[in-house]
Order: C-alpha cells, then structure tokens, then sequence
C-alpha cells in the first residue's frame, strides 16, 4: 500500500505540472501597460514555488517507497539531525524567496508609488453594494462639488453630486468605467458603504476601494474592446451581483463622449455596450 500511495503522489505531481504547462488554465490576455511586467513577476515566482514543490513531492514520494514496510522486520533508525544542513536549506530557501519578493515589490511600486501622467484621464469611481459608480467631469473638466449628506439612490444621486454647485451642471455618472485606448486613466477609488475591491482581470490590477479613503491608482489600456469589471471582496449577502464593465474606446469616441451633458453620456454609454463585443 505504501508503494502505490508513493506512485499516487508522483502521478499527482506530474498531473499538477502539466496542468500549468499546458496553458489551458491561464489568465485572460493583458491588455495594460503593466501587465507584462506583472505576468513575468508571476513566472518567476510560479518556477520557483512549482520547483520547490516538484521536488518536495518527489522526495517524499521516493522517502514513502524506499521506507514502505514490506514484511522484514527492520526498525526505522532515529536522527537528531545535521544542523549544518538545516542552517543551509534555510539560509538558500530565504534568499531565494526575499529575492522573489523584492522583485515583486519593485513591479508593484511601479504602479501604485509613481504619480499618473499628467496626461491622464480622471474618473472617480465610488462603489457600494452592489454597484459601481463612475463619475466624469464633463466638458468643463472640473469635478462638482460631492457631498454625503445629498447621497440619495431614490434620486439617483449615487455620489452625492451638489446641484447647486455651478461645476457639477455637465458632470456624468454611470455604471460603465469608459476609458481611451493607449492614454493613461487615473482612477481615484472611494467606498460608500464597506470595503470593496475593483478588479479586472485583463489589467492584471486590483485595488481596494475603503470607506473614508481616496485611493489613487492609474493604469493605460492598450486593446479596444469591454471588459467585465469585478468586485474582488466580499461585500454583502449580493456580492456576486457587484459587477460592470469597463470599455477601452478609440480616442474618437473618447473624445466625443466626454463633450456630452449626462443625459446624452448615458444613452451614447448604452450604444457603445453593445459596439464593442465583451472579452474573456
């Protein structure tokens, strides 16, 4: 038994290699400026842990088939061990992985540390259960005023936009994050509620959205097409329900959109939903 348990993990190690090999399982093509730096940081760190894994399973495998009990007898011999070995394997699995995480942190900062071009589109996104908001400027490119107070859902006031405010007057919210091909977005994340999670999976980014909180966070989309937005944090009894879409336009249709009042926003928002097809 103690054999065909041995053969079991070697078959099982072998099945789990080929399932990331193969490449059937993988993650959605990137689509941002960053992306690929993060899907090298991910090889490196998967070589790495799938090595370690590999031949941790195989030894244990080998240890289960050398050492079976196979009838004769023989008394297994007890070891204090070698604590030159042990201060080895632990001084090279640490370098190893402080190395792996220090790389990682460097395309992390990249990302969330650098402030966004001065170029970039600004959107303030503000989410609760269990919808995304999206707010734009307008042609006059200032934000109106927000006030909590004036949040009303029955209003469809999702933001707490002052009316009285002369710079809300040509705002836009809506429930699709629209951006341009090839030019940075900034994104500044609020919550209204809890703790979400904005995510998709195609710009390889997730970021927090917390009650209290301006997060920051800026990336570039490089495909034209509608991506699922997700909320990555579990948020309430319809958490699975908190989902939108983000559509990467060509600068023509960018630029004609955000020149539009709300009313017309939201209709030409609904009219390129359906232009563009959805990407997995």
């Amino acid at each position: 038994m103690g054999r065909a348990f041995a053969v079991f993990l070697w078959v099982m190690t072998g099945l789990s290699v080929w399932m990331f090999v193969d490449g059937r399982w993988w993650f959605p093509e990137s689509i941002s400026e960053h992306g690929p730096a993060y899907d090298q940081q991910f090889m490196l760190t998967i070589v790495v842990v799938g090595v370690a894994f590999v031949a941790a399973q195989v030894a244990l495998g080998y240890a289960v088939w050398r050492f079976a009990d196979t009838g004769g007898g023989t008394r297994a011999a007890y070891s204090h061990g070698n604590n030159r070995m042990e201060i080895i394997w632990t001084a090279v699995t640490a370098a190893i992985f402080i190395t792996v995480a220090l790389l990682g942190q460097r395309v992390w900062w990249n990302l969330h540390m650098q402030p966004a071009p001065a170029d970039s589109a600004q959107v303030r996104v503000m989410a609760q259960q269990f919808q995304w908001n999206f707010h734009y400027a307008g042609p006059d490119g200032q934000f109106g005023r927000t006030d909590p107070a004036k949040i009303s859902d029955e209003s469809i006031n999702y933001i707490g936009l002052d009316a009285a405010d002369p710079a809300s007057k040509d705002d836009a919210v809506t429930q699709t994050l629209v951006t341009q091909v090839n030019r940075p977005v900034q994104l500044v994340l609020a919550a209204r509620d809890v703790t979400h999670s904005f995510w998709v999976p195609q710009l390889r980014f997730k970021q927090d959205a917390v009650p209290g909180l301006e997060i920051k966070v800026h990336f570039t989309p490089q495909k034209v097409g509608q991506y699922e937005i997700a909320c990555a944090e579990l948020c309430g009894q319809q958490h699975y329900k908190m989902r939108s879409y983000m559509l990467v336009v060509p600068e023509s249709d960018y630029a004609a959109l955000v020149a539009m009042p709300q009313a017309q926003f939201n209709k030409r928002v609904g009219e390129l939903v359906k232009k563009y097809p959805l990407n997995y």
